[in-house]
């Protein structure tokens, strides 16, 4: 049995495992998942990710957790709230995102787990703001921003994206804890 540290309805929102790699190494490398990134991740770069991840959960108790479909246990990617230091107006701060595999798109899940998670930052681990950015290109992402009561406040240059032509700049969207 799997330790939730989030659960939803259909979604378990956990610390990062082992035998989570091989499935989010296949997720890093693919195209469609990688769209709004500088780059598809080798395999290096997805371990590290996840080592950072879980460096950070030691620290500060939160993270992108690993996300696995209840039904049936199978992992689909991550959602959760990370710190951010890389400098801009905006941050140091919490912010929250997600990266699903391609199956689990469509299905709600992105919502489900960030709205779990937004309201996890607030009530469990007692922060008071949370950001989200996205690429000006990731609609989907904007509207799961809006779904879950967040509010526009701006859009910023992120330095992985300086110097790319695919991506203007991210927006950013803040919610508070009431």
């Amino acid at each position: 049995m799997k330790n939730y540290i989030i659960e939803t309805e259909r979604l378990g929102l956990r610390n990062w495992l082992p035998s989570d790699e091989k499935p989010f190494i296949e997720m890093c490398k693919d195209q469609a998942v990688m769209q709004h990134f500088p780059k598809p991740l080798s395999n290096v770069e997805t371990i590290t990710l996840i080592q950072r991840l879980q460096n950070h959960f030691h620290e500060h108790g939160y993270c992108y957790f690993a996300v696995d479909e209840l039904e049936t246990a199978e992992f689909i990617g991550f959602a959760g709230i990370m710190n951010q230091t890389w400098e801009s107006e905006f941050t140091p701060c919490v912010d929250i995102g997600w990266r699903l595999k391609k199956t689990a798109w469509g299905k709600g899940y992105a919502t489900e787990a960030a709205k779990a998670c937004l309201e996890a930052a607030f009530n469990q681990f007692q922060i008071k703001e949370v950001l989200a950015f996205t690429t000006d290109t990731n609609t989907a992402s904007e509207n799961v921003m809006k779904k879950i009561g967040m509010e526009y406040i701006g859009t910023v240059q992120h330095p992985m994206m300086v110097g790319d032509p695919r991506f203007k700049h991210c927006v950013v969207y803040k919610s508070e804890a009431t």
